[in-house]
């Protein structure tokens, strides 16, 4: 029984580099301290422990590709973008992004609830205090100065509040797929 245990174990090693690695922190952790559920020799075995639930399944999809999906089903956000604009006049194009700027947007007030970072309004003063969070503000200008800074919001920059994206119902074939080929049957 063991041995078709070590047999399985060694395969899934070679093919599981993420597996491999959990091993192996595991072992290192095992041969840092004594494995407490092995009992001591003359000791009676203690029942073992309830057995931890398998991790859940990686996901089948990206997240990048289901908001992608999401920005092309409800706003045809690809569509323009891969769209060759040379035929097109400039009212023509921006005739047709105005719908799909409009549509992207609920899209992302759905899905994130996007918020300034900057309390302030673009252009307004504002002064950045010592050991601020780098990834909240980029500054710009004379940065050399040690803070606290003093200077005017150009971009409020952008944060989201939530982030809720739908869960992948699909098969594993079509997780790549933004939008699926439309076909008109005759």
């Amino acid at each position: 029984m063991r041995m078709w245990l070590a047999i399985r174990m060694f395969f899934k090693i070679v093919g599981d580099g993420d597996f491999a690695a959990r091993v192996r922190r595991q072992l290192d952790a095992g041969a840092a301290a004594p494995d407490a559920a092995a009992p001591l020799a003359g000791t009676p075995a203690q029942p073992a422990a309830a057995a931890r639930p398998p991790a859940p399944p990686a996901p089948v999809r990206n997240d990048a590709i289901t908001l992608l999906a999401a920005l092309q089903r409800e706003a045809r956000l690809v569509d323009i973008v891969q769209e060759s604009l040379d035929g097109y006049s400039d009212a023509q194009v921006g005739a047709a992004a105005r719908d799909v700027l409009r549509d992207s947007r609920k899209v992302l007030d759905r899905l994130f609830a996007l918020r300034p970072v900057a309390e302030s309004p673009e252009g307004e003063e504002v002064t950045i205090p010592a050991g601020y969070d780098a990834g909240k503000y980029r500054l710009t200008g004379d940065v050399a100065k040690q803070p606290p800074l003093s200077g005017q919001v150009v971009h409020a920059g952008w944060q989201a509040a939530k982030c809720e994206l739908p869960a992948w119902t699909g098969s594993r074939e079509a997780a790549l797929v933004v939008a699926p080929a439309e076909v008109q049957v005759r």
